[in-house]
């Protein structure tokens, strides 16, 4: 890709991108999780109970070992968050950035910790003055815990300082310390004096998030509906990572007490409480935000609407689309990604979106009220094995099934009654090109991601056309010079599920589960392949 000048980020695409880097740490936090799931429910009395064999020295060492692993994610997450943030906003020397990241959260604490060291409040060992004061111990550091919005705030300035200094030029007598070896430097200037502002500042800021907490809770049954709601309505635009994040580490997600330990948000509390040994069950205040709020969505609903969409598929065409809903709906109860379902209808019928959000939203309230206990992040079939059953009837478990199959069954005649009568034109109903048409001819072949990348990269106008280009979970996120080069119904043929236009030069490709592999082809061919090279799109 050729050099171009940088474009100005909007606060959109600043907020997009910063729900995008969120991904990294809650991937790592979805497989730990289900790794401190299974050692912790397989060296369960209950389980042990049930299968006396497991409780073997060899079988609970390597359970045990799961359990410790697992917790890793959950015992350094703030400082993994104020190293992704900056990693991901960084438009080059991403490296650097992360190592800044790391340099601004420790220096970041070790400020605040001077201040209260300073001010007498430190060294202490009073459990009532550090409560007091919301004193933990942050990587070895005894500082205000400010949690994932520390972090997050800690990795937005780091980010703008090395956008600002990573390219510095300094006078030749101080040259070693220019370029990318500055923005270290000026971060720990930076963060060092931000920290000793957290002593101040940071009640006002835990008083906003309590109070966005007990707003949510003030709606009692509806509180998880709201946000169970309010999370689908923001996915299409990619800003539901930034919601998620508030009630799965902050205040907003609750604050308990769990072995001795104040923990903060509903995942942290529900992770918490499954390394410690002395809890009995889990607490619905926290999982009624979890998993089990996506099951009856994720495993009955949207299955259901896939069902639907393939009976009101025109007969010729049903096989066409087989494969696309089997592997979406597979992608959805196996994986927990929706997006492959959901934007097969989100663009033809926004107000089946609609439908499906308040719903998705019903059922978090369902599930909380009928007492489920199922905690983790991804509402999948594994998250309700792992994190239901294994760990015994106490989760009633036997609740998702019997919930899922309602809104299986709601889904289905919701959307097969709305795509018939107003002739929704999803997935096979598209309308059949007419002799003497146009057809476009692709040519090339599919890489090792299974699609078309040289086509796909000229169905965005060339190499020449991107600016810059990044993926989340299932998309394309780029910026292009020239929307109009941008060939919407081309990068359908070539798989693609959906186009999101954001702006005149802001867009994103829905692509799926493999979308990663999509973008590391695009970014080889784009490095690697004359624009001669690229393969021809024509007209038959």
């Amino acid at each position: 890709m050729s050099s171009q000048p940088k474009q100005k980020v909007t606060l959109w695409e600043f907020f997009q991108g910063l729900g995008k880097t969120f991904m990294l740490p809650v991937a790592l936090l979805s497989f730990c999780g289900i790794m401190l799931g299974i050692g912790s429910s397989l060296s369960s009395r209950d389980v042990l109970t049930l299968l006396p064999f497991l409780d073997h020295t060899a079988f609970q060492l390597v359970f045990t070992w799961m359990s410790k692993v697992g917790s890793f994610a959950f015992s350094f997450l703030p400082v993994m968050f104020a190293i992704a943030i900056p990693l991901g906003l960084a438009r080059e020397n991403k490296g650097v950035a992360a190592f800044a990241g790391f340099v601004g959260f420790t220096v970041f604490n070790l400020a605040t910790n001077f201040y209260l060291t300073a001010t007498g409040v430190l060294p202490t060992t009073d459990p009532l003055i550090l409560k007091a004061h919301n004193i933990q111990n942050i990587i070895g550091i005894q500082s205000i815990d400010s949690g994932i919005l520390g972090a997050v705030i800690v990795g937005i300035i780091v980010y703008m300082l090395h956008e600002r200094f990573n390219t510095i030029r300094l006078p030749d007598a101080l040259a070693f310390f220019g370029g990318t070896r500055f923005v270290p430097i000026i971060t720990t200037l930076v963060l060092g004096l931000c920290g000793l502002l957290v002593p101040l500042i940071w009640p006002w800021f835990a008083m906003g998030i309590n109070g966005l907490g007990k707003l949510i809770h003030s709606a009692g049954a509806f509180g998880p509906m709201i946000f169970g709601s309010g999370e689908r309505l923001l996915l299409p635009f990619g800003l539901h990572h930034i919601l998620v994040a508030l009630i799965r580490f902050t205040e907003a997600g609750g604050t308990m007490d769990v072995c001795g330990n104040t923990v903060n948000g509903a995942l942290t509390i529900f992770q918490a409480q499954l390394s410690c040994p002395d809890t009995q069950g889990f607490a619905a205040s926290a999982t009624q935000f979890l998993s089990q709020g996506k099951m009856p969505a994720f495993l009955g609903g949207l299955p259901g609407a896939a069902l639907a969409m393939y009976h009101c598929a025109h007969p010729e065409n049903r096989h066409k689309i087989k494969g696309l809903l089997i592997s979406g709906v597979v992608a959805c109860v196996i994986g927990g990604t929706t997006e492959p379902l959901e934007f097969l209808f989100l663009f033809v019928a926004p107000f089946l979106y609609l439908i499906h959000a308040i719903l998705t939203g019903l059922g978090f309230t369902v599930m909380a009220v009928t007492g489920v206990t199922i905690g983790n992040t991804d509402g999948n079939l594994i998250d309700f094995v792992v994190f239901g059953i294994l760990h015994g009837i106490q989760t009633k478990w036997y609740m998702v099934p019997v919930v899922a199959f309602i809104w299986f069954a709601s889904y289905y005649a919701i959307f097969r009654f709305a795509i018939t009568r107003f002739n929704i034109k999803t997935p096979g109903r598209d309308t059949e090109i007419k002799a003497g048409d146009k057809a476009p001819v692709i040519t090339g072949s599919a890489g090792k991601s299974g699609y078309n990348v040289p086509a796909i990269l000229q169905a965005l106008g060339g190499k020449e056309n991107i600016i810059s280009l990044d993926n989340c979970i299932t998309r394309l996120r780029m910026s292009v010079h020239d929307m109009s080069k941008v060939d919407d119904a081309q990068l359908k043929a070539l798989r693609a599920i959906g186009v999101v236009h954001l702006n005149d030069h802001n867009l994103q490709v829905v692509i799926g589960p493999q979308v990663q592999s999509v973008k590391d082809e695009l970014d080889q061919l784009m490095k690697s392949a004359p624009d001669s090279a690229q393969p021809v799109v024509q007209n038959a």
